[in-house]
């Protein structure tokens, strides 16, 4: 039975082996259970799910998981939480704890090996330090998943769903729509954790296109584009190119392939869509450059 979700029994699972919590690792737990069940019933598991959970922390969303998924992999890279979360799981036997580094865990063996390279799930209560290298690590991998359903700082869940015009639109944004389509599911504040943090949280949940929402020869050039436009965003996108150290376009070519596409020379980076920006990166390999 999932306990943990209630306060009290957090604090004497941490008094029994007492734990420090790591600022290095962004250790917030939860202790709500309504927004457990939240998070487990957005993230639509089911007995037939193999789920990967980063970050399990002392298993509080991982008694959930058990309870729900058929087999859950729980990647914990703090190696004190290892003897609490053998303790807090001794009564669930679909549950195998990973201690390990979860950017250098090998998802897609791991999927092979407990999914047969079905698709997985994967929920967490991430760290807000290392939010964005995880969830791109995870897509950029091409690792089979269905959809990442993860509770992040509320700033970075609206970057990732907005859209252009809006001030928190960026590389983000587009990288997180072009392999799955944002949702916020839930708003959580700060007392639903402990300790408490000093921002609100979301749960964003990311369901993964079965193909590119958009049609790009060169997804790597059209990510190289993206992340110049934005990394000097108050110029224009011409501008922006041209001081790209990775891009070797000449001002003739870039303005060539922004009229192209049919936008005015002056235009920022952050007004174009993806499916214009996958638009330039085709017009850029029909130059013959990448």
């Amino acid at each position: 039975m999932a306990y943990l979700g209630e306060p009290q029994h957090t604090i004497a699972v941490l008094q029994k082996y007492n734990f420090h919590f790591q600022k290095k690792f962004g250790q917030n737990f939860l202790i709500d259970t309504h927004v457990l069940e939240r998070i487990i019933s957005e993230a639509g598991v089911t007995k037939d799910d193999f789920v990967v959970e980063i970050g399990p922390g002392i298993g509080t969303m991982t008694q959930y998981l058990c309870e729900s998924a058929g087999s859950v992999a729980a990647v914990e890279i703090d190696k004190n939480l290892i003897p609490i979360l053998q303790d807090t799981l001794s009564e669930y036997d679909n549950v195998e704890v990973i201690n390990d580094d979860i950017l250098k865990v090998d998802i897609a063996a791991l999927a092979q090996e407990k999914n047969g390279g079905r698709p997985i799930k994967v929920v967490a209560n991430l760290p807000y330090y290392i939010t964005t290298p995880i969830i791109m690590g995870l897509f950029e991998s091409h690792v089979p998943i269905e959809s990442i359903t993860v509770m992040v700082q509320k700033e970075v869940a609206d970057r990732m769903q907005c859209g252009p015009g809006s001030k928190d639109y960026g590389a983000l944004s587009l990288a997180v729509q072009f392999y799955a389509k944002p949702e916020i599911v839930a708003n959580v504040p700060p007392n639903c954790f402990m300790p408490r943090p000093n921002v609100g949280s979301a749960v964003i949940r990311l369901t993964r296109h079965k193909n590119p929402p958009v049609c790009v020869a060169d997804e790597k050039l059209m990510f190289r584009l993206i992340r110049a436009s934005f990394n000097q965003r108050r110029k224009t996108l011409v501008n922006g190119l041209k001081n790209a150290s990775d891009l070797s376009f000449t001002k003739e070519q870039i303005e060539t392939a922004i009229e192209a596409i049919g936008q005015p020379l002056t235009i920022r980076g952050e007004a174009l869509t993806l499916e214009q920006f996958a638009q330039l990166a085709n017009e850029f390999s029909n130059m013959g450059h990448s």
